[in-house]
C-alpha cells in the first residue's frame, strides 16, 4: 500500500481563512469596546397635542442624540418614571382642576417604544410635580406643588387605588413663593421604613413612617419635621445609599444643605452655594443628583446662573467643591447622569435644548461634547436599561 500525504489546503485558502479569522476578532473587540446607547424617559411640558411623553437615545460612539414622542397628548407630563422591570410607566399631567390634576399609567413595550394608557386618577392636589415608587413598587406617591399636599394609591398591575392625601400646613418668608406650603419631593430611605417630602412653602423636610400594611401606610415619625433655613425653599433631595446623608437643594437660596439622617431623626450638618462670591443676578437652584459611584454630588442653577456644580463628598458626608460649569442653554431644570456615570445630560426648559457633557469619573469634573439635541420645553429625564 501507498501511504499518500493528505492534501493541503490552497495558500490562497489560507490566508482567506487567516484573514476572515483575524477580522472576527477585530470585530469581536471593537463591540466590546463600543459603548451601548442609553434611552431615557422625557418628561416635558406641552402645548399642543402632539407633544407629550418623550423617549430620548443617546448613542456617544457616534455622537448622536434622538428624540421622539411615545404618548402624545398627555398633558404637561413634567415627571415620568418606569418600574424596574421598565413594563409601565407612570406620568403625571401637571394641570390643576375641581380634583386636582392627573396620574397616568401605561403599558411600556419597550421592544417597540410604545406606551399604551391603562388608567388615569385625580392626584387630588393642583400641579403635581413629583412621582415615586416604594422599593417593593406596590405603592405610587404624588407631590402636588400649588395645594402642598401628597397622595398615595396601591398599585395592581398598573392600576391605581387611591388610599390617603397628606395635607401640609405653613408658610415661611418668602411672600411671592412661600405663601403656603408646597410639596415638591418625595424619597423613600434606604432602610425602607422612613419617607422623607420636601416643602418649598414651608422651608420643611417633612419626616414619616412608613408602613406598607397599614390601610393607609402614612404617619407622622417624631419629630415629624426638621426645618431648613428660613427662605432656603427645599426643592429635590437625594439620600445617600448608605442611608446616612441627605442632600436637599435650596431653590430659592441657590444652595445644597447637607443633612444627617439617624434612626428617624434628620439634623443639618452644613451647606454649600451653587454660585460664585462675585456672582449677581437671579438664581433658581433646581435639580441635585448623586454620582454612581457615590463619589460626587451635581446640582443645576437657573436663573441668571444656568450652570451645573460639582462637589465631591467627603467620608464625613461633607461636600468640596470641585467645578462649575455652563450647562449649554437656558433653565437647567433637570439633568441625569447616565448608570454608568460616564455622561451628564442636562435639559433646558427654556431653551428647548438637552446638552451633553463627558464626565471625568475620577475627578468628578464634566467636558462639554459638541453635539446636543432639541426637544420642547424638557423638563425631567427617567433612565432605562
Amino acid at each position: 500500500m501507498t501511504n499518500r500525504r493528505p492534501n493541503k489546503a490552497p495558500k490562497w485558502l489560507v490566508m482567506l481563512l487567516a484573514f476572515w479569522a483575524i477580522s472576527c476578532e477585530q470585530e469581536i473587540q471593537h463591540e466590546a469596546m463600543m459603548i451601548p446607547p442609553y434611552s431615557f424617559l422625557l418628561g416635558a411640558y406641552t402645548g399642543q397635542d402632539s407633544e407629550g411623553i418623550g423617549l430620548l437615545e443617546f448613542d456617544p460612539e457616534n455622537q448622536v442624540l434622538r428624540t421622539q414622542t411615545i404618548a402624545k397628548g398627555v398633558q404637561n407630563p413634567s415627571f415620568v418614571i418606569s418600574n424596574k422591570a421598565q413594563t409601565l410607566v407612570f406620568a403625571v399631567e401637571e394641570i390643576a382642576g375641581e380634583n386636582g390634576g392627573k396620574v397616568k399609567s401605561f403599558q411600556f413595550d419597550r421592544e417597540n417604544n410604545t406606551l399604551k394608557l391603562l388608567d388615569s386618577q385625580d392626584s387630588h392636589g393642583d400641579h403635581p410635580c413629583y412621582l415615586t415608587l416604594d422599593p417593593s413598587e406596590e405603592f405610587l406617591v404624588v407631590g402636588n406643588y400649588s395645594s402642598g399636599n401628597f397622595s398615595v394609591y396601591k398599585l395592581n398591575q398598573g392600576k391605581m387605588q387611591w388610599l390617603q392625601t397628606i395635607q401640609h400646613e405653613g408658610q415661611s418668608i418668602n411672600p411671592d413663593r412661600q405663601g403656603q406650603a408646597h410639596v415638591h419631593s418625595l424619597a423613600f430611605h434606604p432602610d425602607g421604613k422612613h419617607f422623607l417630602v420636601g416643602d418649598l412653602g414651608t422651608d420643611k423636610i417633612h419626616l414619616y413612617q412608613f408602613h406598607p400594611t397599614y390601610a393607609v401606610p402614612f404617619q407622622h415619625a417624631n419629630p415629624s419635621y426638621v426645618e431648613v433655613s428660613a427662605g432656603a425653599g427645599p426643592r429635590h433631595l437625594a439620600i445617600h445609599p448608605n442611608g446616612q446623608f441627605v442632600y436637599l437643594i435650596h431653590e430659592l437660596s441657590a444652595e445644597i444643605g447637607v443633612y444627617r439622617f439617624d434612626e428617624g431623626k434628620m439634623r443639618a450638618i452644613s451647606q454649600v452655594p451653587l454660585t460664585d462670591k462675585e456672582f449677581v443676578g437671579n438664581v433658581g437652584a433646581a435639580e441635585i443628583r448623586i454620582s454612581p459611584d457615590t463619589k460626587h454630588i451635581y446640582a443645576s442653577n437657573r436663573g441668571d446662573a444656568n450652570d451645573i456644580s460639582v462637589y465631591e463628598i467627603g467620608k464625613d458626608g461633607e461636600l468640596k467643591f470641585v467645578q462649575r460649569i455652563k450647562s449649554g442653554g437656558e433653565m437647567p431644570r433637570n439633568f441625569i447622569l447616565t448608570k454608568d456615570g460616564k455622561y451628564l445630560l442636562a435639559a433646558h426648559q427654556a431653551s428647548n435644548n438637552i446638552t451633553v457633557f463627558e464626565r471625568d469619573q475620577k475627578t468628578g469634573v464634566l467636558e462639554p461634547l459638541d453635539f446636543q439635541v432639541k426637544f420642547e420645553r424638557p423638563v425631567y429625564f427617567f433612565g432605562l436599561d
